[in-house]
């Protein structure tokens, strides 16, 4: 059964853009990443924190994770995120543990991260 609501995958890219922008500005590495619900809801937003806060654990797709908060599991399995680099294992686990549906990347020449592992847990990766 297909779902009733029309998700904008380039729009919420451009969102994801926007926090890598926001975390270039700060003096941190330019990853952004955002988390959206399966009725097109932004969840959670965030940028790569490794400078800013030496938060090593805070990529993009952690910081978006965190600023969700804590939701129901019900709420995140069918939840989207868009990064703008490919993940790496970290990222790609939590995503995996939380059981996100997919994961909507716009970049993954500079680095590739574990974009197999994903598929292989079921997760679409695009």
């Amino acid at each position: 059964m297909a779902s009733s609501v029309e998700v904008n995958d380039d729009a919420f890219l451009d969102q994801a853009i926007a926090e890598a922008r926001r975390g270039l500005s700060e003096g941190g590495v330019p990853i952004g990443a955002v988390l959206v619900a399966a009725d097109g809801t932004v969840l959670g937003r965030g940028c790569n924190q490794r400078v800013q806060k030496s938060a090593p654990l805070l990529h993009g797709e952690m910081a978006a994770l965190d600023s969700a908060g804590r939701l129901p599991a019900s709420v995140l399995r069918g939840s989207t995120m868009y990064t703008t680099l490919s993940p790496c294992a970290m990222c790609s686990g939590a995503m995996i543990l939380y059981k996100i549906k997919r994961c909507i990347i716009a970049e993954n020449q500079t680095f590739m991260g574990e974009e197999e592992l994903l598929k292989s847990r079921g997760v679409e990766v695009s």
